[in-house]
């Protein structure tokens, strides 16, 4: 069976396999990105904006059948899959948007560049990308990386998971469909040794990825070698931090959202639920109660809030991870094992009394699983929500917004919430700290990464 294999998660059915590059199609993914880069890169930011426009036009255009792709491929209940198409298409259209002003020549002062004529910086693109992206936001996460770059100007590789090579295959077909140069974006169903031979390869100037901490260890390590830059977005342990609340039953409402949406298969989902001691009991019965309410059921039904994790292989994980956690002394207060059957359905699950000795205090939970804490102060949580390895986000929850703010500012994480957690928005970077990886995507700081920053100056002849 080949790698790139489509299979439902909730059922078990296999759909659909494709077979991975030979040695030759490496070279012709390649050759033809670097070809399309002599192109593209010579357009103007004006036709570039048309042909992400296109594209948006195309996800609105076609979104029910993205939607339920995904919900075949990956697990995704339909009713976010939707979400998750009108999002990406909101990234598509906010780069066509802005990306023209975001380009524009910087003209330095002749306070700051005395001597010369004129001092004018250009954000110019640097030339074929590679893009590794991961399973769990197929559409967004390639928005994400695509939009900014081909903005830009550059071209792109894109290797995504195996377990989505329809979806991928969708979204190579809208490019062509959008008036983009011919194998500006190229799709590869390649190896993770022929990966690692993009990378070096000379052709490819840089290297996003989007996944786990061990795959961001290896790319970057050859990256590196190869003295290539690379953005890495890792993992998440995400504190759900819960001070004081006016509104407990609205507060356990936005946890539970925070926590199960995507099946919790998101690394800046809340995952551990950090609970001022006054609260937690109350907190704690409202959130094991609210956990408990929730079936996982078919994602292609729109009335579905959670469908199966995107693999038996991740369900077999998790349940490997909560017993272990059980075995050293953790409590489950709801859920805690897979539901029988042929789909890769995971029980909502709630745990308490986790400590640092434990390995479930240390790892990602990636799935429908919380932990939850009680904490004497703000300090205690604070210093509990930067214990964690991982530095993604984290939200502060309190009526005080002045001293969630405060709390918000002491957290060790790339985004910080009050009252909200996990917004994602074109214009709002992302991207984390420590563990979970560096560089930013979206907004002006998604044209950043990956542009060369070229001085222009020009002084008088002598």
């Amino acid at each position: 069976m080949s790698a790139y294999t489509s299979t439902n998660p909730a059922t078990g059915e296999t759909l659909q396999e494709f077979p991975e590059l030979d040695a030759a199609g490496v070279e012709d993914a390649l050759a033809r990105s670097h070809a399309a880069y002599s192109t593209w890169r010579t357009t103007s930011p004006a036709q570039r904006a048309e042909v992400l426009n296109a594209v948006a036009a195309a996800y609105d255009e076609r979104e029910q059948e993205l939607a339920e792709l995904i919900a075949l491929e990956m697990g995704k209940p339909v009713r976010q899959a939707v979400g998750e198409v009108k999002l990406s298409a909101a990234i598509y259209r906010w780069y066509a948007e802005h990306g023209p002003a975001l380009l524009e020549d910087q003209v330095l002062s002749a306070a700051d560049a005395p001597g010369a004529e004129s001092s004018v910086v250009r954000t110019l693109p640097i030339g074929p990308l590679l893009g590794i992206m991961p399973w769990n936001f197929p559409y967004y996460q390639v928005a994400r990386f695509a939009a900014p770059n081909l903005m830009l100007g550059n071209t792109i590789v894109l290797k995504h998971a195996p377990s989505c090579p329809q979806s991928a295959l969708l979204m190579e077909e809208i490019f062509a469909g959008s008036g983009l140069v011919q194998d500006a974006y190229v799709n590869v169903f390649a190896t993770n040794e022929q990966i690692a031979e993009m990378i070096a390869d000379p052709r490819i100037q840089a290297v996003s990825l989007t996944g786990s901490e061990r795959a961001g260890a290896a790319v970057a390590e050859i990256a590196g070698r190869n003295l290539k830059k690379v953005v890495l977005e890792l993992g998440g342990s995400d504190a759900f931090i819960v001070l004081d609340s006016e509104d407990l039953d609205d507060t356990v409402k936005s946890a539970t959202r925070g926590r199960m949406s995507n099946t919790g298969q998101a690394c800046n989902a809340a995952k551990r639920f950090v609970v001022a001691e006054d609260l937690y009991d109350d907190f704690t019965e409202k959130l094991t109660a609210s956990f408990a309410a929730m079936s996982p059921g078919d994602p292609l039904d729109p009335k579905t809030a959670i469908g199966p994790l995107s693999s038996q292989q991740a369900a077999d994980t998790l349940a490997g991870q909560v017993d272990k956690a059980v075995e050293q002394g953790a409590t489950v207060l709801t859920g805690g094992k897979k539901v029988d059957g042929a789909g890769a359905f995971f029980e909502p699950t709630l745990l308490a009394g986790v400590t640092p000795e434990m390995d479930a205090y240390r790892e990602e939970l990636f799935g429908p699983v919380g932990v939850v804490y009680k904490v004497g102060s703000v300090d205690e949580a604070v210093e509990l929500t930067n214990s964690s390895s991982f530095g993604l986000s984290g939200s502060v929850w309190s009526s005080d917004t002045e001293l969630a703010q405060q709390t918000a500012d002491r957290l060790e994480v790339g985004m910080a919430f009050v009252n909200e957690h996990g917004t994602t928005m074109p214009g709002l970077p992302f991207g984390g700290v420590k563990r979970s990886g560096f560089g930013r995507e979206l907004g002006a700081w998604g044209m950043e990464e990956f542009a060369n920053k070229k001085l222009v100056r020009v002084s008088s002849a002598k």
